[in-house]
């Protein structure tokens, strides 16, 4: 079952943008779930990913600026963008699997995206 990611827009640099993303059932109790993003003819990042406990990581791209939360109840996982660069402008999706090791190699789930544009 796909994820449905949401949030994304226009923005200015500097600017703020909170993307939510919509996972099945019982999803955030048993798999890890992370953040990726891609531009068009580049390669897919992984820029942060959350564990069933809790615990997060991130690329050093995003370090310091982004946060991943969850909201179990909702069955959503949440990515908190702050002081947004051009560089961040992409398409963003999420996705899942047992760890976050295994997301770096494989993740399910991967929906639609949403678009991030930041303008200078």
């Amino acid at each position: 079952e796909r994820h449905v990611e949401s949030g994304g827009g226009w923005v200015q640099t500097g600017g703020s943008l909170r993307l939510s993303c919509a996972v099945p059932g019982a999803t955030l109790e048993h798999y890890a779930v992370g953040w990726f993003r891609q531009v068009s003819g580049k390669e897919r990042e992984g820029i942060a990913c959350i564990t069933t406990n809790d615990r997060t990581s991130y690329a050093d791209s995003v370090k310091g600026r982004f946060t991943i939360s969850t909201d179990n109840g909702k069955g959503e996982v949440y990515l908190q963008m702050n002081n947004l660069k051009p560089e961040d402008t992409a398409v963003y999706y999420c996705a899942a699997d047992l760890s976050c090791l295994d997301l770096t190699r494989g993740g399910w789930g991967w929906g639609q995206g949403t678009q991030v544009t930041v303008s200078s």
